[in-house]
């Protein structure tokens, strides 16, 4: 669990293998929680794995982060800070460089794991650069197309494979707004698998085991 002094917060897991680079597995907590929140899947996670469980830049009292502002205004309504979510997105495209290269882990296979806003932000970059990412695990989130590179349209995501999940009764993400993940990555070409559970804004243990043997079987 030790941490190189890199441009973003993270606490690590190395991977058992020792005789080759390691795969990755960058885990993007949501919005209101920190780095120790997903870290708590990573027993259960494959062990060739190194798994990097990453801090948001934005702090929210008392002990939260955000990877951008939502923001509650009595005319807009609810709406999110998209200029801070683009930040955020190209300083966790550029931290998966930087910990790819001080922990020597293999760049070829590079993987996400995200919750609600980090999903947000896991689609982000691996639409926008889907040449540095193998595998996005998206779990109770959107796609926010306004995030997204103007041309990402335009992008080679044939190595690119994703798999969403989401809670029939989440009372947070509305699940009408992740069904629609689908239909673009189906219109874009992406390998998906997109499954529903009978849950609230969380992870069931259902969707938990299904996540587990879907990666396992991507690595």
């Amino acid at each position: 669990m030790t941490t190189a002094p890199l441009s973003l917060e993270h606490i690590i897991r190395p991977s058992s293998l020792t005789d080759k680079k390691a795969p990755v597995l960058f885990m993007l907590h949501g919005y209101g929680s920190n780095e120790e929140d997903l870290f708590s899947f990573a027993p259960e996670l494959p062990e060739e794995l190194c798994i990097i469980a990453v801090r948001a830049p934005y702090i929210l009292q008392p002990n939260g982060y955000a990877w951008y502002a939502i923001n509650f205004d009595d005319d807009k309504g609810k709406w999110s800070d998209d200029d801070q979510a683009i930040e955020s997105r190209d300083k966790i495209n550029a931290f998966i460089d930087e910990a790819c290269a001080t922990y020597g882990l293999d760049e070829q296979n590079v993987n996400l794991l995200g919750f609600s806003q980090g999903t947000i932000l896991s689609y982000a970059v691996a639409l926008s650069y889907p040449e540095k990412i193998k595998n996005v695990i998206a779990l109770s989130g959107y796609i926010n197309e306004a995030i997204l590179k103007n041309s990402f349209k335009e992008n080679n995501f044939k190595n690119l494979n994703f798999y969403c999940s989401h809670g029939d009764v989440d009372q947070v993400i509305p699940v009408d707004w992740a069904r629609k993940a689908p239909e673009l990555l189906k219109d874009l070409g992406i390998k998906h698998v997109y499954e529903e559970f009978p849950a609230g804004h969380g992870v069931a243990s259902q969707n938990f085991y299904a996540l587990k043997k879907w990666i396992s079987g991507k690595i």
